[in-house]
């Protein structure tokens, strides 16, 4: 019996919004372990240059990210779907051990099995350096509330 990761293509724009959001959740509670479930066992990813294959490696990956990205806060929106892809636009704030901030700004595009879990994922990402006044995403650590604006709302 195969796992199944709900909503499952092909996607419509609200089970994609879905999809989308449920990702973002993920990322937001920083536990690798639980992000790489929603990868299938054998997923690529391309993650700037970096190439990663598989639900360990995508764990390993998310750990090293999450020891360097400190306060890690993510808002993902919806670009475009079809089918089993989904294209989204995202930004994060975090800090690194020195306390300077940053606010990473980047483009995925996502490709699913039938029963819902990425098979790939290609991510194009750019890093700014922000001041302390200059950040945007203020929620507690965890799931970004649902009265948050979006990026499209912050002019992102």
């Amino acid at each position: 019996m195969s796992e199944k990761r709900h909503p499952l293509p092909p996607f419509t724009e609200e089970t994609a919004r879905q999809k989308v959001r449920a990702a973002e959740d993920g990322w937001n509670s920083r536990d690798p372990v639980k992000v790489a479930l929603a990868y299938s066992p054998d997923s690529k990813w391309r993650n700037r240059a970096e190439f990663v294959t598989g639900r360990e490696q995508i764990a390993a990956f998310l750990t090293r990210k999450w020891d360097r990205e400190l306060d890690y806060r993510l808002i993902k929106e919806l670009w475009a779907w079809s089918g089993n892809r989904i294209a989204v636009r995202f930004a994060y704030e975090w800090r690194d051990d020195a306390g300077n901030w940053f606010r990473s700004y980047g483009n995925e595009n996502w490709e699913f099995d039938e029963d819902g879990l990425m098979t790939h994922r290609h991510a194009s990402i750019n890093d700014r350096p922000i001041k302390p006044e200059e950040r945007l995403f203020h929620w507690p650590l965890g799931r970004r509330p649902d009265d948050h604006p979006s990026l499209s709302d912050l002019n992102l």
